[in-house]
């Protein structure tokens, strides 16, 4: 993003997600939960999930949904917002429920938001409201001895009126109070103990989701009553009572199941918003009209029941997501100052020591200070198998210590661990339309309206043109009214690419939105970049071939007993295999540039390095020769070890392959993938070596990055689409070059976390094919919805012009449509086998 630095000084965005200082003007990060201001002017937050800049006069509010289960419904609220007096602009994000919303502070409030989105038959709950100056703030208060939920609005009404606050909202059920204000705290305590309350403010947090269970929302309540006067009036009719007990029951259960739906859709009418509710609204006071009470009892019945329904399947999509958050425990036990603090993580800063006991979760991301244990960290790398942890390992909040205890000294706050950002690239992955949701966009933008008139039109003109029973035909209309919201389309594909991407997060894959998603089941090429992708990235020794009378263990002593001093990563691989062996004692050492190095060992000069090296010494290599060119072959380097007299033995020394690269590779192969290639700019012997191994299609060798992109959109042109496959960002012009860029072992590296439109946690090759079966199995079910919702449309439609279709028929295939979607798209959260 861009910066202005036309002023001297910076200032520093007041979040912990932004790690820097953004350019010195007045301006609102829009991740921030407070304002900085120093000029007057807009500035772009520098991280690039911070979001637009925000004219100084403008604050920013974001709110948590609750009764959004219809992908239609989130589009006309967010319409309906941005019609609002003082609102520049309003975002809904249906798959995580949550509202952002871009205001003037001084036309309008989050009040006034808030009452809009309950208009719509929601409730929303105010996450973050930040303020155009320095002064104003968003905080929240602890309310003790509220114990009456009239009480709570008096309070709220009170704190509302006072002079410095923008907005205040009480929520009884919890009794918390939420201040925008520019007040001191002290005139906040004030005004709640003159109102006969106790109050203490409440320590920051990060942000979590305590949405109110499905079955607890007002609306299932009346849906239930509804269904009961329904049944009740059903046998009163069949008893023979009389017809205005009868009339007044079916009123009575319109009412209760139609209410929320009628105070939404009339709401929706006040911002030129046309949605189902209004039409179900219609249809059910139109039924009404022309005498059809049961119908239109039956009719706010089963949409609200419906709605219900759907309600509970839409939040068990997100409820997968939202566990995310819950791994990590809200306190953790800390020792400072010699004493043992059982701390909210909120208090814990960075630098702090975590006293970590077998079977706790950890709640901080850290490193391992002392203490050896198991740690299961399936929840970030997806990995099944629990990883050994020790001194200077890393480790991450919400991940399980299982067997040891562990002294953890944190590196990132709470609010910046690992799991918080997994978290918030999954919601705005899920917020992000895929190609098929903005064809179904646009689609229900002009479906809607058409068949409104067409409604009209049925209603009409076989009345007026050709003087059929006005009724018969008004109740057709009505029957299409129904019938023509597209629900159960919009949400077809949005819900489906919630449980995607929910189910690859849970196995340690990053998808960044629903592009990349569709994208990669049409993916037939793949690319890999060889070191630390293919291979571990670290050398290792793989072969040893003493001389007579030296022995393996003789030779790899004397190795290691020199490169103990060097700090070449060839020398780490002999060290490595050497561990645990008694080494000579050494002086004299010297680095040998280009050939090797030498130092004294018990008396006599010891040499390891290259051909070249042992010529000089004049030392014969031939009987070591057919092992000495098979390694060549193999890309493997070989070192010699000798003294000024003989040849001592030969070293081999490599970068070994992934254990599962093969089967990852013949797995992809099964999952659809026609050709497979290795880009690297080690040499051509090397390369073959390895291409061969895994039996790849193709290799290229000695490449400069350049080449590797030049290669990259040469196999676009061959198979149409391409993944390039980098181990973080070092790779960066080919990623960037490829349709998708995977990154993979990118667990802790913020920069790859943020690039990469695909992210492996772990160094899991075998990821590759489920993420690409995921994709494919995703698109077929969008299509699958997608046709089911267009079906049922053109079925029910026919239906009702042939005289076969009724209210009550309509309703059920509507909302029946709409929960058969979202049940087919999140089969999406089950592991594939």
């Amino acid at each position: 993003m861009s910066h202005s630095h036309s002023k001297s000084h910076d200032i520093s965005c007041q979040r912990g997600c932004c790690d820097g200082t953004v350019a010195p003007v007045a301006a609102i990060c829009s991740c921030s939960a407070e304002s900085v201001a120093v000029e007057p002017d807009t500035v772009d937050c520098h991280r690039a999930d911070c979001g637009p800049a925000v004219p100084a006069n403008q604050a920013i509010a974001r709110f948590e949904l609750e009764g959004l289960d219809c992908g239609d419904c989130a589009a006309k609220l967010e319409k309906a917002l941005n019609r609002l007096p003082g609102i520049s602009r309003a975002s809904v994000s249906f798959a995580t429920a949550k509202l952002q919303v871009t205001y003037d502070p001084e036309l309008t409030g989050t009040a006034a938001i808030l009452a809009a989105v309950r208009g719509f038959g929601y409730t929303g709950r105010l996450l973050a409201g930040p303020g155009p100056v320095t002064d104003r703030k968003s905080m929240v208060f602890v309310i003790s001895g509220m114990d009456c939920a009239d009480c709570a609005k008096g309070l709220e009404k009170r704190i509302s009126k006072l002079t410095g606050v923008y907005a205040a909202q009480v929520n009884f059920a919890t009794g918390k109070l939420l201040v925008e204000h520019s007040l001191p705290v002290e005139a906040i305590y004030q005004a709640v103990e003159q109102a006969g309350y106790k109050a203490r403010l409440e320590l920051k947090g990060t942000e979590t989701s305590t949405g109110t269970a499905w079955w607890k929302h007002a609306r299932t309540g009346a849906t239930a009553l509804a269904g009961i006067l329904l049944v009740v009036a059903t046998l009163a009719n069949w008893l023979g009572c009389g017809e205005a007990v009868v009339s007044f029951l079916y009123v009575a259960a319109a009412i209760a199941g139609g209410y929320h739906t009628a105070r939404s859709g009339l709401y929706g009418i006040r911002s030129l918003t046309f949605d189902m509710n209004f039409l179900m609204t219609v249809a059910v006071f139109g039924a009404f009209a022309i005498g059809e009470g049961s119908e239109g009892a039956t009719v706010a019945f089963l949409f609200s029941f419906g709605n219900t329904l759907q309600a509970y399947t839409v939040d068990k999509t997100r409820q997968s997501i939202r566990a995310l958050m819950e791994l990590a425990p809200p306190e953790a036990l800390v020792l400072r100052n010699g004493q043992e603090l059982r701390l909210p993580v909120e208090e814990i800063v960075v630098g702090d020591i975590l006293l970590v006991k077998p079977g706790e979760r950890i709640a901080m991301d850290g490193i391992v200070a002392e203490g050896i244990s198991a740690v299961n960290q399936a929840a970030i790398t997806g990995e099944a198998i629990p990883v050994e942890k020790q001194a200077g390992d890393t480790i991450y909040a919400g991940t399980l210590n299982e067997n040891g205890a562990l002294s953890v000294r944190v590196t990132r706050a709470a609010g910046d661990s690992t799991l918080a950002r997994i978290m918030k690239l999954v919601e705005e992955a899920q917020a992000q339309k895929a190609p098929s949701q903005q064809f179904v966009d646009v689609f229900s933008k002009y479906y809607t309206p058409a068949v409104l008139l067409g409604a009209l039109g049925v209603m009409l003109i076989p009345w007026l043109a050709f003087g059929l029973s006005f009724t018969e035909w008004f109740y057709k209309g009505l029957v299409l009214l129904v019938i023509s919201c597209p629900c159960a389309l919009v949400i077809s594909t949005p819900v489906s690419i919630v449980a995607a991407i929910g189910n690859a997060s849970a196995n340690g894959v990053l998808i960044k939105g629903g592009a990349y998603l569709e994208e990669l089941g049409s993916i037939e090429a793949i690319a890999f970049d060889k070191t630390g992708t293919l291979t571990t990235g670290q050398p290792v020794v793989t072969g040893l071939l003493p001389v007579q009378p030296v022995t393996e263990q003789e030779l790899l002593r004397i190795a290691a007993s020199i490169e103990k001093f060097s700090e070449h990563p060839l020398a780490a691989a002999i060290l490595q295999k050497a561990a645990g062996l008694p080494l000579l004692p050494a002086k004299g050492f010297t680095a040998l540039v280009g050939r090797g190095a030498q130092a004294e060992l018990a008396g006599n000069t010891v040499y390891i390095g290259n051909r070249r090296l042992m010529e000089e010494l004049g030392l014969s290599t031939a009987v070591c020769e057919p092992a000495v060119t098979a390694w060549l072959q193999q890309g493997k380097t070989v070192m010699f070890v000798g003294n000024r007299r003989e040849l001592l033995g030969v070293i081999a020394v490599a970068d070994t392959v992934r254990d599962n690269a093969g089967e990852a590779i013949a797995a992809l192969r099964r999952a659809g993938i026609k050709h497979t290639a290795m880009l690297t700019g080690d040499q051509t012997a090397v390369a073959a070596w390895i291409a061969g191994s895994l039996q790849l299609d193709s290799y290229y060798s000695e490449l400069l990055p350049e080449d590797k992109v030049a290669i990259v959109k040469k196999m676009a042109a061959d198979y149409g689409r391409v993944v390039m496959v980098g181990d973080g960002v070092n790779d960066a012009p080919a990623l960037a070059a490829a349709n998708i860029g995977i990154a993979m072992g990118v667990a802790g590296s913020d920069t790859a976390l943020e690039t990469a439109d695909v992210a492996l946690m772990s160094d899991d090759l075998g990821k590759l094919s489920y993420v690409m079966r995921l994709s494919r199995k995703s698109v077929a079910i969008i299509k699958q919805n997608i046709g089911f919702s267009v079906l049922i449309k053109v079925l029910f439609i026919w239906l009702t012009l042939a005289g076969h279709g009724n209210l009550w028929m309509a309703v059920f295939a509507d909302t029946g449509s709409s929960i058969l979607v979202t049940l087919n798209g999140m089969r999406l959260m089950r592991r594939l086998a």
